[in-house]
């Protein structure tokens, strides 16, 4: 018999006396209790271990004293990194919820260390503990930055960089600007050519719809039809160049969060071993 044989042969024993102890619903229990994707993983995959059995039972001990003295640590829910990581050694542009993920594990690790270095806490009666709280990495000042940043996982925070804030306070007042002159035509006696008194958008312009048969009463390009063709949304020609700086802006604005996402970026750049190991821990 061979050793893969071997081997083989002692896998299959111990898989069939651990479904014997029904040991896989011990680690069903077990992942109930973990809050990140990656920790239920890890609990689902793990396998009785005589060697390490002593330290593990002697960190559970730390663990559940630690928590009599100071209650439970605050855990944040985050994603696998993996894919992140590889974009920052590739010097790629991360996009809002890598970076938020990211930024969600620095908060995680300065929480926990916070946790840990209370004045009424003997680091030295938890050694197994403070060796996992002492190598974990927070950066306060990405932390800051970030938050100051991004508002959610789709919107940039006009407080992310004075050029942003700019772009949009002109947008602000373009469409206030379009509106008022809409609002004109629609409460004047042009009313009567219009399907509804209504503004709305249409391939990114603002529009006004027009019934089809005084379709030549408004001056204007149309930009959709409805399906049973008696609605025509026009762009009145009063409205054309500031639809146009409109959507000149939109591209500013969108070249300047690109250099927003760079940047905040290049603030992991330094710490990529220091985001795997406060991932790991």
């Amino acid at each position: 018999m061979t050793l893969k044989q071997i081997k083989k042969g002692i896998k299959f024993k111990m898989n069939n006396n651990l479904q014997k102890l029904e040991f896989n619903k011990v680690l069903d229990i077990l992942s109930s209790f973990c809050v990140t994707d990656n920790g239920k993983k890890l609990a689902l995959e793990l396998l009785p271990s005589s060697m390490e059995v002593k330290k593990l039972l002697a960190e559970t001990e730390e663990a559940v004293n630690l928590s009599y003295r100071n209650s439970f640590p605050s855990f944040y829910e985050f994603s696998d990194i993996s894919y992140s990581i590889k974009s920052l050694q590739n010097g790629s542009t991360l996009n809002c919820p890598a970076i938020l993920n990211l930024n969600t594990i620095l908060k995680t690790a300065n929480e926990l260390k916070n946790y840990f270095n209370k004045d009424f806490i003997d680091i030295t009666e938890y050694p197994i503990l403070a060796e996992l709280f002492n190598s974990l990495y927070s950066n306060i000042n990405i932390i800051e930055t970030i938050d100051k940043s991004i508002i959610d996982e789709f919107t940039i925070s006009d407080d992310a960089s004075p050029e942003l804030k700019s772009i949009r306070r002109k947008q602000k007042s373009l469409e206030q600007d379009i509106r008022k002159t809409l609002n004109n035509i629609i409460h004047s006696s042009n009313s009567k050519y219009l399907q509804d008194n209504i503004i709305t958008i249409r391939n990114d312009r603002f529009v006004i719809p027009v019934k089809e048969e005084y379709r030549s009463q408004i001056k204007g390009f149309v930009h959709d039809v409805s399906n049973a063709g008696s609605t025509l949304f026009i762009e009145p020609i009063s409205i054309f160049e500031l639809n146009n700086e409109i959507n000149q802006l939109k591209i500013e604005e969108e070249i300047e969060i690109e250099k927003i996402l760079q940047n905040l970026t290049s603030l992991f750049y330094p710490y990529i071993e220091e985001l795997k190991v406060d991932f790991n821990i």
